[in-house]
């Protein structure tokens, strides 16, 4: 079968500013299978060229595929824009089937068939082995009820089939770097960059977090596969970054260590980037030197919050004392350390903003990133907050970006200052700036310049998207009514 996979424009912030993109991993982890089992696949990649709707749906009409495979790793925010392209597509190409997959079009099945029937299908999970069923039902004109793990509309009623069994061996599907031909991905300061994933799910129970739900269970590849597999990207693509999009790779130290060992083997001058655990830092610290040896120039810890009792609510299972130790041996072995906090978990006042910059000041990491809380309906915090009020009713800008739940002491104007106070303060003041001109490493030199020019455009867009583009709502829409 002829099948175009689309990865749609993304408006976050995030995506536009560094003028950098990175390989949609999602889309071609499904490719890989499809070629190797006889389908003619072709990447469309929106979101490299930040195509407009309707020139989308003109270049999917010219590939005239039999079916259009559309998903985005922001799956919350991206969803608008996919049901746009496929409602377009289907006005004038009725015969191209449809199908998205995600982590929101897995929990939301239901409402966007039942409002979107230009869908086809939609695949819940993970899609390797899901796509290849699907469609060879589909090319053998079976009946869709066999295909477990998928939704779809029979007779005007929506159905979904039986979940389908969890991947157990991650190795035996094929990641489709082929179909990356024709778009020069770069990372890191336009560096030729690809997105990587050494483990897959996590085995902590962050009420924020849907991963461990989506994921299922904790997995990991062969160590010397993934390690193979990224010498043949750097030898034969010119790939320099790689950035893990695990949600925790270390869970299980012993294969983490014998990854990283099989990487340092290779002698490849490449540059690491992902996230991890802090309290997974502290505990591996007698080989923290092999983190170094591997590449790693830089992990992002999710602090979240100064307040041990809302860590607590939340089950982030850590600790400030084990936060503050990770930065503190990531330092010791020349390691950025980047922190997210995340506002929102608490009904802030101006003095807990204070805390917050207090206790960041205390951690001391090399760079910051502070998000809003997001309230995600497949997760246990969406049942917590699920009678708030929210002042964004634009899912596009559900990208962690943008503050979605209101705040009973502060105004939005208030919140919004206070985050960029924090930000500006954290950025310029003088450990940071003496880190940024005089680290002994040029390589990191490099690392946080290239931040720091980021940083600096997207915190300037950010005030003037809040101030005088993005509308909020103030009509006291309760957040369970929103998502129905």
């Amino acid at each position: 079968m002829k099948i175009l996979l689309v990865n749609p424009p993304h408006l976050s912030i995030g995506s536009r500013m560094p003028k950098e993109h990175l390989p949609p991993l999602g889309l071609l982890s499904i490719g890989g299978p499809l070629i190797d089992a006889g389908n003619e696949v072709q990447l469309l990649d929106a979101d490299f060229y930040n195509y407009k709707i309707e020139l989308i749906v003109s270049k999917i009409k010219d590939a005239s595929p039999d079916m259009v495979l559309l998903g985005h790793s922001g799956s919350t925010s991206a969803q608008p824009i996919i049901e746009e392209i496929t409602r377009k597509v289907k006005a004038i190409a009725p015969q191209i089937i449809t199908i998205i997959g995600g982590v929101f079009p897995t929990y939301h099945w239901k409402e966007i068939l039942e409002d979107q029937p230009h869908i086809d299908f939609i695949v819940c999970g993970e899609g390797e082995q899901v796509i290849l069923d699907l469609t060879k039902c589909i090319a053998q004109q079976n009946d869709p009820e066999t295909v477990k793990g998928i939704a779809y509309q029979r007779d005007g009623i929506v159905v979904k089939t039986s979940a389908a069994p969890t991947l157990q061996n991650l190795d035996d599907y094929r990641i489709g770097w082929e179909l990356m031909k024709g778009y020069q991905y770069t990372y890191w300061g336009k560096r030729k960059a690809v997105v990587v994933q050494f483990s897959r799910g996590c085995p902590y129970p962050c009420t924020y977090c849907g991963q461990s739900l989506f994921w299922k269970k904790w997995r990991h590849r062969s160590p010397q596969s993934l390690a193979d597999e990224m010498e043949m990207l750097h030898r034969n693509y010119g790939i320099e970054v790689f950035n893990f999009a695990d949600e925790n790779p270390s869970s299980n130290p012993k294969a983490w260590r014998a990854f990283l060992e099989a990487l340092i083997v290779k002698k490849m001058k490449i540059i690491l980037v992902g996230s991890i655990r802090a309290d997974n830092i502290v505990r591996d610290a007698e080989f923290l030197h092999l983190y170094k040896q591997a590449g790693f120039e830089r992990f992002l810890l999710g602090i979240e919050n100064y307040d041990e009792v809302v860590l607590e609510k939340i089950k982030k299972a850590g600790t400030v004392s084990k936060d503050k130790e990770a930065i503190r041996l990531l330092r010791q072995h020349n390691i950025l350390s980047m922190a997210t906090y995340v506002v929102g978990f608490g009904e802030e006042r101006t003095r807990d903003f204070y805390n917050s910059l207090k206790q960041l000041l205390d951690y001391d990491p090399d760079q910051i990133q502070l998000l809003y809380a997001t309230p995600h309906k497949w997760t246990p915090y969406f049942e917590e907050v699920k009678d708030k009020t929210i002042i964004l009713t634009d899912q596009r800008k559900w990208d962690y970006k943008h503050q979605v739940l209101a705040t009973e002491h502060l105004q939005p104007w208030h919140v919004i200052l206070y985050v960029k106070l924090i930000e500006i303060i954290m950025q310029t003041r003088p450990k940071a700036i003496k880190r940024l001109l005089f680290h002994k490493e040029k390589r990191l030199r490099s690392a946080m310049r290239w931040y720091t020019r980021i940083g600096r455009r997207v915190w300037f867009w950010e005030l003037w998207q809040f101030f005088f583009v993005t509308p909020l709502n103030y009509q006291k829409v309760k957040l369970r009514e929103f998502w129905r």
